[in-house]
């Protein structure tokens, strides 16, 4: 018997942005849906624009897995997360256990076919990267939504991830922003309009 999917399941009731004000909650489940979504783009975007050699859907596959351990470790903000060089490099060891937990729960058969999707360490650098700029993305647009409804208290994170973004390497990234993320500043009869 494998608890991994009853696990699974609960990504749903972590809910991110846990030390801020938020309009409109959101969990691990629905972000690493988007994360995904991302992900898959800067795959295509990659490949088509700037020479690059991704498969979408391991991106996407990737990136939907790429929190999963937080089922057991719940989402650390930030600001706590990354306070001083200490509490991030044992919160890195916190992820890395909690990752090698969840893959514990799979199935011996089948633990080389989750390895990647679970344990940070054997994923594929570029991979890795291009899930992470996704992650990125996501957690921008976020801010942009909160920013929309009023409110300001993402405004600080705003700035940090704007800067973090335009500072990307990956090309995908600066076309994915100038060519999808203006709609975002929009209203629905706006967005329908340019149909």
């Amino acid at each position: 018997m494998s608890h991994l999917f009853a696990h699974l399941a609960r990504m749903k009731l972590i809910q991110r942005w846990p030390l801020m004000y938020n309009v409109r909650t959101e969990n691990v489940q629905e972000h690493s849906l988007q994360v995904a979504m991302v992900a898959h783009a800067l795959a295509i975007i990659s490949n088509k624009k700037f020479d690059g050699n991704y498969d979408p859907n391991q991106a996407a596959t990737i990136a939907i897995f790429h929190d999963a351990s937080e089922i057991l470790t719940g989402d650390l903000p930030t600001p706590v997360k990354y306070f001083n060089k200490e509490i991030e490099a044992e919160y890195k060891k916190i992820e890395a256990i909690a990752e090698h937990r969840m893959l514990e729960m799979v199935p011996d058969e089948f633990k080389d076919d989750y390895r990647a999707l679970l344990t940070s360490e054997y994923a594929e650098p570029e991979y890795k990267a291009l899930v992470k700029a996704a992650d990125t993305l996501c957690a921008y647009l976020k801010c942009l939504e909160e920013r929309r409804a009023g409110n300001t208290e993402f405004n600080t994170a705003l700035k940090r991830l704007e800067k973090s973004l335009n500072e990307n390497p990956i090309p995908a990234v600066q076309y994915f922003m100038a060519c999808f993320i203006p709609s975002f500043t929009l209203d629905l009869d706006d967005i329908n309009k340019l149909l």
